[in-house]
Formats: structure tokens, sequence, C-alpha cells
């Protein structure tokens, strides 16, 4: 199955936001210049198997010729599906390591929703149960809106969940492009609503069979209504009748999380679905420029260190 990373709309977004990007052997990489130099590092996102070592060749080779320090491969596998990991990092021809520094968490839960919705809800947990009934109840009401008006909805109350979080991640601009050109092939927007008002919205991507929970917002006016439970279960059921198989929470801690992580909150809402905690392979760095690889981890920590203290 393959990933909406993958995509040919994706590759067009990417495209269209001044990014590069490179098929080969039909696995798309993205280009990503390094500021006021010539080199470059690359992306693979998502791919459903580990390159080849002939496609590992043809990465390299590309490399070398388009000035890249390394390629990140993030591969949308299941550790349970493979044996060992250690035939990436075993490579004789190439060098390749675990990278230090992944773009997605390892871990994520997710939901077999071939079953019926009855018996869906009941692997639920009996709290989110409860919080999507008392929605219900309360005259909550979810509705889809894959439009520019969904979307406008959607991004007020994205960004002001970054701001609400301190989460910096991409811009308006990004969102919109991406929207552009995943809306109703790939992407779907949901809304859950209280007297006409906006309490939660989500941005789902269904492809190939997998639905993946990918941004969401949500209000801080009326919370104890309990909108962002009862549109969860909307968009799963949202997915199911768009033939996915599969629900993605898009990430998560590992099962035996801590509570005081900063991202215990929103494991252990999607822990309430009842989904199963899935471990990918892992993400892997391609090396091609070893030298420069060194320094560009080294100034890699050092920001991060610099972002934590400052």
């Amino acid at each position: 199955m393959l990933h909406p990373l993958q995509s040919t709309q994706w590759e067009k977004a990417r495209q269209q936001m001044g990014i590069e990007t490179k098929r080969i052997d039909g696995l798309l990489i993205t280009i990503h210049k390094i500021p006021y130099t010539t080199l470059k590092i690359g992306y693979l996102p998502r791919s459903t198997f580990f390159p080849s070592e002939e496609t590992l060749k043809k990465f390299f080779e590309f490399g070398k010729k388009n000035h890249l320090i390394f390629i990140k491969i993030e591969p949308y596998v299941y550790k349970s599906e493979i044996r060992s990991t250690k035939f990436e990092t075993n490579n004789k021809r190439y060098k390749i390591q675990k990278s230090s520094h992944p773009l997605f968490p390892n871990w994520t839960q997710i939901l077999d929703i071939n079953k019926s919705e009855d018996d869906l809800l009941k692997s639920f947990h009996p709290k989110t149960r409860y919080n999507i009934r008392l929605a219900q109840k309360k005259g909550v009401f979810v509705k889809e809106m894959s439009d520019n008006q969904g979307f406008k909805i959607f991004s007020k109350l994205y960004f002001d969940t970054c701001n609400r979080q301190h989460y910096h991640g991409h811009n308006l601009n990004y969102h919109q492009i991406v929207w552009n050109n995943l809306k109703n092939q790939i992407a779907h927007i949901l809304i859950a609503f209280y007297d006409n008002q906006p309490l939660a919205a989500y941005q789902i991507w269904i492809y190939d069979q997998i639905a993946y929970y990918v941004y969401g917002g949500s209000s801080e006016k009326n919370r104890h209504l309990m909108g962002a439970n009862l549109l969860m279960w909307e968009a799963i059921k949202f997915a199911k009748k768009n033939r996915a198989k599969k629900f993605d929470m898009w990430g998560s801690l590992p099962p035996n999380y801590s509570t005081n992580h900063p991202w215990a909150g929103f494991t252990r809402f999607k822990q309430g679905y009842g989904g199963r905690f899935t471990e990918f392979i892992g993400s892997f760095d391609l090396i091609i420029n070893p030298l420069m690889y060194l320094f560009y981890n080294i100034i890699f920590q050092l920001r991060k260190i610099y972002l934590r203290i400052r």
C-alpha cells in the first residue's frame, strides 16, 4: 500500500513550495538546500519498503552528482513485519546509519476499522465512549467541510492550538498549498460544532485504504462538551465509508510512556480509541559526504541545545 507522502499530489505540492523533487525507481525524494551553501539534503518519506541495493546505488550516484550530504530514509514499515533492522546498517557498499534526528515519531497507533461500528465502539476505552455520548447528548454535531470555508475554520483552530501549546510548525502558506493539492482526493476536513460554533477540526487523509489523522485543532471554548472525542469517532466512521481498512493516528509515544512527557496527553487521547501501538523500523541516513555529514550533525545538535536554553 502506498503512503500519501509518495503520491503525485504530494509531489506537486512540494514543487509548488519551491522544493526540488526526484523519482528514482518510482520512489519520491525531496531535495532540500542548505542556506548559503551549494550543499543539499535528500529525503525519502514513507516508502513502503526499504530501498534495494540497486536502488541505493542510484540514490548514491544521484547524491554525489547533486551535492547531497545524505539522504534520509523513513520507510512506512512496521518493525514487527521484519526479523531485524540490522540489514540496513550492515550494508557493505554504502554507509547507512540510524538517524539521530528522525522527522517522524518511531511509534504510532493503528486502529483496525474493518469491523462493525458496534464492535469498534466496544473496543474503545469506557471514558472515550462516555465522552462521545456526552457530546451527542449535549447537541454537538459534526460536518464534513472539505471546501475553502472548511479550510478557513480548520486553519484558525489549528493555529490557535499551535499557539496555546507553543508548537511552531509550518506556516499558513505551507498548509494552503498542501490543501489545494490534496483536497477531496486525499485530504478531507471534518468539524465539530455546538450551536453553530466550531469546537474542533481535523484534517484526515485517506489513501490506498488507510486513513491518517494528520492535523487537528480545537477551541478553548466549551471544551467540557467533548467535541474532539465525537469528532474522532465521526472521522473513523467517515474513513470506513471511504473504504479505509486502517486508521493511523500519525504519531504516538510507545505504550509504556511517561505521563510527564509533553506528548502524554494526545497519546492518551488516541489510546482511547482502541488502536494498537505500532513501532516503525525507524529513520536511516544514507551518507554520501561523510565529512560534511559529521559537521552537519554537530551543528544540528548545537542548534538543539541553543533552542532549549534560550
